[in-house]
Formats: C-alpha cells, sequence, structure tokens
C-alpha cells in the first residue's frame, strides 16, 4: 500500500502563478508602443473623415462644373456656377460647431474603446505567458486553463515536460466540463418554463370560469426554442473560433483542439484501444474532425510541406458504427460502405445514388496512393451518454475499390481495408464484452477473500479479492466505519441556517447556498449528480435547509453509488475500482476515519500511519508553503473566519487519521496521472478547516479500472522521527510518472 504519512502530508495543489515583475524599461516601451498606436488610430480616423466628407461634396456638384473645377484650376470660378446657384442648385454644406464637437467626442470614445480591446489582449496575452499547468491531475479544473493559453494545447508552456496522453486526458476533462455547463444551462432552462407554465396554468384556472374567460386568458402558444446537444455546444465554438478570436470562457476559443491540423497516421497519446464516450469527444482532441460525417479527409488547403506530393483529397479516419446496411466487418478485414444517400433515420437505408466526391473521392485516392486510416469502431452502450462507445482499433490500409448496387437499390461505393500488420491486438471485441466481464454477483469472483468488509454498513457490499496471496487473504488491522469519528479533542462547529427552498433547490438567484457558490449551483442532475469543475470549496445544503435529500446540491451525501471492489496488487498493495461505468464529475466517496487536531497526531509520534489525510483547504485557498491556487475562488463566510490570525498558518489545524478506523476511500491508491480528484465540501457548517473531504471523477472511467488520485506530495517533504529525508518510490505506472512518492 502506497503511504500518506509524514511531516508533510498530502496537499491539494492548485494551478495559479504568482504574476512576474515587468521592468521599468518594457514598461515604458509597451507604453510608447500603445500612444504611437493610437496616434496613428486618429490619423486613420481623420483621412476617412476627409474622404467622406469629399464624397458628399462630389455628391453636390454636376458633371460639368467637375470639368470646369479640373479644367480652371483650384484657384479660379466655374462659369456655370453662378448659373447653378441662380437655379437653386445645392450649395456647400458647412457642419455645424455642435456637430463637429458631437463626431470628436464620438472618435475620442471609438479610440478608447479599441484602447480598451488591446489592454485586453495585452492582458491575456501576460496572463498565458505567466500561467502553467501541473503534471497533477486532483482537480478536474485544471483543464480549463489550456484553453486560457491562447491555442493548441501542445503550444502551452510547459507541455513539452507532459506526455502526450496527459494532453489527451486534459483536453476531454476540459470538454467534460463545458458539456456539464451546457447540461446545467439547458436543466435551468427547462425548469423555469416548468415553473412558469404551472404559474401559467394555475392562473388561468383561477380567473376561467366561463368559456369566454377562459379564451381570454388561454395561454399563449409555447415558442419553440432553437434547441441543441450541449455536446455540440461544447465543440460548437470550435470551428468559429478557429477563425475568429473571442474572449468568452468556451472550450475552443483560440482552437484548444489538441490536434486541429489534420494528419495521417496515429495521433500521439491515442492508443489503439483508447475509448471516446461521442463523436463530440472525438472532435475536441482532433481524432475525426466532424461529429454526425463517417469520413474525415484532408483537402486541398493541405497540398504543402510533407504533403506537398499527395493528390487531394485525402481521407485520414472512418468511423464504422453499423449506419449503412452494406457494410461487412470482419475485424481485420473490412467493406466499408462510401459516404451519401442514406436517410438519417436510423433504418440505414440507402434513398439516393452516392456520387465520387468529398469523402468517397478521398478514400479512392487512399487506394491509389497508399495512405492509411485510422478505423474507429462504435457499439452500443448504456452507460455512454450518447449511446455508443468509440473504440481506435489502429491503422488500416484501404486496398481496393468499386461501386455496385446496393440492398436498396441504389448504386453505392464500396472499400476494402485491410489491418496493418505489426499493430496491438484488437480491442473492440474486448469493449463489446466489457460490461459483462465485470461481476454480475459476487459468487462470480475469482479469489474472494471477504464478501464485504463494510460488514453491512453500506448500500451495496464491497468485496475483496486477492488473486497474489494463496491463499487469498482479506485486508486486516482496521474497522470499517460509514461516518466520520471525532477524536474527544475536536469540537465541532454549530449547524449553520440554510436556504429556503421547498422540496429542491432550482433557482440559483433566490437560494442562500448557491450564493455561496457565486450565484449558482456547482452540481447537474445528469446522471444521479455531478460536479461541474472542480473549486475551492463546495457550498452544499446542509441539516436546516428547506429543501429534500433530493436535491441537486446534495449530491456528495447520498452515499456510495457505485458498486466497488477492493483488490490487491503486486506492488501497490490493496487498490479499489468499480464495476459500474463511473462518468466524470460524480462523487465517488468520502475520505473518512477518525477528524483529529494535526498536533496531537504529532504529539503521538506516528510515522508509520500512512493513512493521515491533512484537511488543508485553507492553506490551498491562501497559497501557503507552494500550494498552488485553484482558479474558481470562493468567498469563506465572515461569521466562520474568526480565527484570521491562524490562516498563514502553513500546517492544516485538522486531519482525518483512517489508520485505524476508515472507508473504503482509504484503500485507493496515489498515480501521478489519476483519475479522481480531492474536493473541499461543507454543507453543515462552514467551517474550512473541518472540511469533508471528496473524492470525485475526473474522467469517465470505464468498469474495472484502478481508482487513484494524487496524494500531492512535495519531493523531499517528509521526515522520519530522526529529522531525516524519507523517500519512497512511485510504482503508479503513469506514462509521467514522477518516479517518487516524496
Amino acid at each position: 500500500m502506497v503511504v500518506r504519512g509524514g511531516s508533510k502530508r498530502k496537499k491539494m495543489d492548485v494551478e495559479e502563478e504568482k504574476p512576474r515583475r515587468v521592468s521599468a524599461r518594457i514598461k515604458t516601451k509597451t507604453r510608447e508602443e500603445k500612444e504611437r498606436l493610437v496616434k496613428r488610430r486618429m490619423e486613420i480616423l481623420d483621412r476617412q473623415e476627409k474622404e467622406a466628407g469629399g464624397e458628399n461634396k462630389k455628391k453636390n456638384v454636376t458633371p460639368e462644373e467637375e470639368g470646369a473645377v479640373e479644367g480652371n484650376g483650384a484657384g479660379k470660378a466655374s462659369p456655370l456656377a453662378g448659373k447653378r446657384d441662380q437655379k437653386g442648385g445645392s450649395p456647400k454644406r458647412e457642419a455645424s460647431a455642435g456637430r463637429k464637437s458631437y463626431k470628436a467626442e464620438e472618435k475620442k470614445v471609438l479610440v478608447k474603446r479599441r484602447m480598451e480591446i488591446l489592454d485586453d489582449l495585452e492582458e491575456g496575452t501576460r496572463s498565458r505567458s505567466r500561467r502553467r499547468v501541473s503534471v497533477r491531475d486532483d482537480e478536474a479544473e485544471k483543464a480549463a486553463a489550456l484553453a486560457e493559453n491562447g491555442g493548441n494545447t501542445q503550444l502551452v508552456a510547459g507541455d513539452s515536460d507532459k506526455s502526450a496522453s496527459l494532453r489527451v486526458k486534459e483536453t476531454l476533462r476540459l470538454f467534460n466540463r463545458h458539456y456539464l455547463h451546457f447540461v446545467q444551462e439547458e436543466e435551468l432552462r427547462c425548469s423555469k418554463e416548468d415553473v412558469d407554465r404551472k404559474a401559467s396554468d394555475s392562473k388561468n384556472k383561477k380567473t376561467s370560469k366561463n368559456a369566454k374567460s377562459k379564451s381570454k386568458n388561454a395561454p399563449a402558444p409555447e415558442a419553440k426554442h432553437k434547441a441543441k446537444r450541449p455536446d455540440l455546444k461544447a465543440i460548437s465554438k470550435a470551428s468559429l473560433c478557429i477563425k475568429v478570436q473571442t474572449f468568452g470562457n468556451t472550450m475552443i476559443q483560440s482552437s484548444s483542439v489538441l490536434y486541429p491540423e489534420k494528419r495521417i497516421g496515429d495521433l500521439p497519446g491515442i492508443n489503439v484501444g483508447h475509448q471516446f464516450y461521442s463523436r463530440a469527444e472525438m472532435c475536441a482532441v482532433g481524432m475525426h474532425g466532424h461529429w454526425l460525417n463517417g469520413i474525415d479527409y484532408m483537402g486541398a488547403a493541405y497540398k504543402k510541406g510533407e504533403y506537398s506530393h499527395f493528390n487531394f483529397p485525402l481521407a485520414v479516419v472512418i468511423v464504422l458504427s453499423g449506419m449503412y446496411e452494406d457494410d461487412e466487418d470482419d475485424s481485420e478485414d473490412v467493406i466499408y460502405t462510401g459516404q451519401g444517400g442514406h436517410n438519417l433515420t436510423g433504418d440505414k437505408r440507402q434513398i439516393r445514388d452516392q456520387v465520387l466526391k468529398r469523402g468517397n473521392l478521398a478514400l479512392k485516392n487512399c487506394v491509389e496512393q497508399s495512405v492509411p486510416v485510422r478505423v474507429i469502431r462504435g457499439l452500443a452502450s448504456n452507460n455512454s451518454y450518447s449511446g455508443k462507445v468509440y473504440t481506435y482499433d489502429g491503422l488500416y490500409k484501404v486496398v481496393q475499390y468499386w461501386a455496385e448496387e446496393g440492398k436498396s437499390g441504389f448504386s453505392v461505393f464500396k472499400f476494402r481495408l485491410r489491418r496493418l500488420e505489426g499493430q496491438p491486438i484488437l480491442t473492440t471485441e474486448q469493449v463489446r464484452f466489457i460490461y459483462e466481464r465485470a461481476p454480475r454477483s459476487i459468487s462470480e469472483i475469482e479469489g474472494l477473500a471477504c464478501e464485504d468488509i463494510s460488514g453491512g454498513q453500506e448500500d451495496a457490499p464491497i468485496p475483496a479479492t486477492n488473486l497474489i496471496d494463496k491463499p487469498p487473504t482479506a485486508p486486516a488491522g482496521f474497522t470499517y466505519c460509514k461516518s466520520m469519528q471525532i477524536d474527544g479533542n475536536v469540537k465541532l462547529p454549530a449547524n449553520v441556517k440554510g436556504c429556503n427552498c421547498k422540496g429542491g433547490c432550482v433557482d440559483p438567484k433566490t437560494c442562500s447556498c448557491a450564493k455561496l457558490n457565486g450565484c449558482e449551483f456547482p452540481y447537474v442532475n445528469l446522471h444521479g449528480g455531478r460536479l461541474i469543475q472542480a473549486r475551492d470549496v463546495v457550498f452544499e445544503c446542509g441539516p436546516l435547509c428547506g429543501c429534500g435529500p433530493s436535491c441537486v446540491n446534495r449530491t456528495s451525501q447520498r452515499g456510495l453509488k457505485h458498486r466497488l471492489e477492493v483488490f490487491r496488487t503486486v506492488s501497490k498493495g490493496w487498490a479499489v475500482r468499480s464495476w459500474d461505468f463511473i462518468p466524470s464529475g460524480a462523487p465517488v466517496c468520502e475520505y473518512i476515519g477518525v477528524l483529529r487536531r494535526t498536533e496531537d497526531m504529532d504529539h503521538d509520534h506516528v510515522p508509520d500511519n500512512n493513512y493521515i489525510f491533512e484537511i488543508d483547504c485553507l492553506q490551498t485557498m491562501r497559497g501557503l508553503d507552494g500550494r498552488e491556487r485553484r482558479l474558481k475562488d470562493v468567498s469563506i463566510p465572515d461569521a466562520n473566519n474568526s480565527d484570521r490570525h491562524d490562516d498563514q498558518k502553513s500546517e492544516p489545524e485538522f486531519c482525518i487519521d483512517a489508520g485505524s478506523s476508515g472507508n473504503i476511500a482509504r484503500f485507493i491508491n496515489h498515480s501521478c496521472e489519476p483519475n479522481l480528484f480531492v474536493q473541499c465540501v461543507l454543507s453543515s457548517h462552514h467551517d474550512i478547516k473541518q472540511a469533508r473531504i471528496m473524492l470525485f471523477a475526473a474522467d469517465n472511467i470505464p468498469p474495472l479500472q484502478e481508482l487513484t488520485y494524487d496524494y500531492g506530495y512535495v519531493l523531499d517533504s517528509v521526515h522520519g522521527p530522526d529529522g531525516k529525508i524519507k523517500q519512497m518510490p512511485c510504482y503508479c505506472g503513469a506514462a509521467g510518472c514522477r518516479k517518487r512518492l516524496f
């Protein structure tokens, strides 16, 4: 078991670095450049105004007058001028002093606005230059920093130190964060419509007693809303913002698609067997460029550099998802039906002939130029919000193409693809049965050492399996507890008054608990409740709130919702995995043990206790002792900040000791690239020093994948009883492993 003890224990890392000091010389140069730019813009505006004035003057001059002026010179009057004036021609219009003053003020406002935009750009550039992204993943929020770095995630400072797989993971986390944001928008819209509809029905029921009054008070027909799926909203900004820079907090504001340029062959960090839970996820990383089409290809714009000798278009990736009735899939050898002529209604039927253009022409060119394509297979899955899981199955060579009459009587193009040799074995068949591989009952488990380590305390049993030791032994030396135990030397804060919502909290503008979270709910209702993004602290509804247990703002208080298993590993001791799919943002478990004062633990000298979790939320929020702050700031209520003189202490005041008493969280191991993150939660009280410690899913976690989080140790920060630095190797096996736990 990887240890978690020592004089300096877990710190929840976050992502903000102190701004760098700018020299006076650079400031002066920047100011001079800005002044020069303002002067230049003023000159351009003056010239444009003069040109506009000249055009207006010409409109009041006849062709004869214009020719006369050109012929007589600037100092001579046209002989037609007097006649024109006598005939009532338009005289030269002179702008009034008020008009001139108005234009001057308008010009100043315009220049000022442009300079504000330039300041925004400058500030954005400055923040981009000083922001860095940690390799630690104990916050799902970290991916948001990538979108703020002005472009492709490969160009972010510090990315050279990251593994390609970590960059893929961070991009998908960013996508999931924005996906949940748009899910919340849709939930709020539907909730508001429901409230308005009920209010309208109630009003009409009271006021309409006869047919006439009913007709007068009948509700107006509902306006149709332009619906859009949240996953498509999360990527829709991509294509727009590749062309137009925006300042909004959107995923792809500067093309934060991981691989925005199409390329032939494998993509770094996406290995054979990689799973995506929607086509939108594939678009987010650049694996496939369209959320609907099956064939993605490179157009003529790519005919440069390394691709200058190819004929375009060229296909780079196809999706096999069973949408065409003429497809034949034999794993290693595939007959793929071309693009077009499909009715898109789900019955797989063709309704017109296909033509040799776009994707079909791109696959034909792959045949003639021996260019391989990436093949992705989509299979139905109830655990995916899109209804399918898409698995990358490697590179295939397009060896042949032809046209024939399809099953519906229309002409279709067929392409034979053959898998290249030397690649990892196909995994799609494994994915097809992965949910069946997870045991359906405890009786099916191999190496069962204990049927339920919780002793019936949890809603679902937690089995322990051991295929390493013979005979299999179960975890020992601790007592399982479902709720937090309080040490005699610890005084709990009093419960605080909560919101007055009834049933469930709906309106974040009126809910007092939502106001503590920045006038928004941190969760969405989807899949039983999911956290949108990591925060400094989450304020949930508590025992004195008016809402019920089904309120979305009580998501972390509902206990274990997934079937978990403790299993024995070769090098890391005990570990934890789930039999169920866990979506990103879903709560997994709370870190439970005995709440103690940190000074008492130090006094008792317990260097061998590897299950101590320091509640350092306040120190993290203050950025003390090397801790990096999270991006999502919150304001702690003043009533609970009476001990402000203690705020700057680098050592947390309280900790959770799960050495002799704890829950399943004590068995979750460390990883340098984890799939869980730590989140502080406050519900019954608002004392951040005694916050609850929750573990949430940072990624979409498939069944049977080990659950891990980053313990957050600083190297060389743990000392033994003799004062010497303790070291422990890390066995997480991640591509970006730091090799040492501390």
